[in-house]
């Protein structure tokens, strides 16, 4: 768990030709959970397709193939065998995607349905607390929402207040940017360049930089946390697959997201929090494809920035933020 807790996260970005690019992840990052001889292949402009290629050598024939198309601007291809997946199909920890699956530190996968337009708390600590904002559609059949992750409320520190959300959008284009951040209250534009980076002076510690020009960023605490988030919508083809209800008016644009915690206590707690707890006990029937994780009422929270969730543990504390610089000298 230690060793989990503690790995770094650096990224660097190697362009091939065309528009594909190789995202080759530090020994101490992300390839650390990627199956053996798995790379990570996206589209430097997100605006068409991308194919995982494999080369020729002496033993191995080279191939090309498409990534799913769920996640068709990003995914992992392992070679040889040209196979695809996206990221978030791997059980990676720390990873929350779709309606919404989670995975937990143990590695297991379940699904927290919550409730649509409403708020939850996901991980909750002494100076760290992260609430996700649910939308979702009614389904009558299933007598539940359907819910996605589409913003996170991030209180930090001595309180400063972190917000990343994506736009509700009618006709999803990946050209447009739909993300919406700000920061202690203030809307933050991040220019539309690849590796374009924000820093506030307030909280020098914190970054955020863009991993495509449009709608995919890294936010980055020094020492406390990584998060990795993309924003996407529902396809048709999934709507039609597990009956969402996709409408004409709304492509329920949502974040698929990957969390890194570099300095969770013991005591942590919310959602996925609970799962790096070193006394957790996965209670959930993993032996099902689809365990559910209930219990709503001990997650919900008021509002985006609340941290009033019956599990909350958050205390303003000005140190992480000092732990983090110190991090970053």
């Amino acid at each position: 768990m230690a060793a989990l807790l503690a790995r770094p996260w650096a990224i660097t970005i190697v362009f091939l030709s065309g528009c594909l690019l190789i995202v080759a992840v530090s020994a101490a990052n992300i390839t650390e959970d990627l199956p053996r001889g798995a790379k990570v292949f996206g589209s430097r402009l997100n605006k068409r397709d991308v194919l995982v290629t494999c080369q020729d050598d002496k033993k191995i024939k080279g191939c090309n193939a498409p990534c799913p198309h769920r996640c068709r601007n990003q995914c992992v291809g392992i070679c040889p065998g040209c196979k695809t997946f996206c990221l978030c199909d791997l059980g990676i920890p720390g990873y929350v995607c779709g309606d919404p699956r989670f995975t937990g530190a143990d590695g297991n996968n379940f699904y927290f349905h919550g409730k649509k337009d409403q708020d939850f708390c996901i991980v909750s600590d002494n100076g760290l607390h992260i609430n996700a904002h649910f939308i979702g559609k009614h389904n009558p059949e299933k007598n539940r929402d359907f819910t996605w992750v589409q913003a996170l409320g991030i209180i930090f520190g001595d309180n400063h207040q972190l917000y990343f959300g994506v736009e509700k959008t009618m006709t999803w284009d990946d050209s447009v940017d739909r993300l919406v951040i700000t920061f202690d209250g203030e809307h933050i534009n991040i220019p539309s360049d690849l590796n374009a980076k924000w820093i506030p002076t307030t909280v020098p510690s914190l970054s955020l930089t863009r991993t495509s020009e449009t709608n995919g960023i890294i936010v980055d605490l020094r020492g406390v946390f990584t998060i990795i988030a993309k924003a996407v919508p529902i396809t048709k083809k999934e709507s039609d697959i597990h009956s969402y209800g996709v409408t004409p008016d709304d492509s329920l644009a949502h974040l698929d997201l990957s969390f890194k915690f570099h300095s969770l206590t013991d005591d942590v707690h919310g959602v996925l929090g609970q799962t790096y707890r070193p006394d957790y006990v996965n209670k959930l029937d993993v032996r099902k494809n689809m365990p559910v994780m209930a219990g709503e009422e001990n997650y919900s929270s008021s509002s985006i920035f609340s941290t009033d969730c019956a599990v909350a543990r958050f205390r303003s504390n000005p140190e992480i933020v000092m732990v983090a610089e110190k991090a970053d000298n």
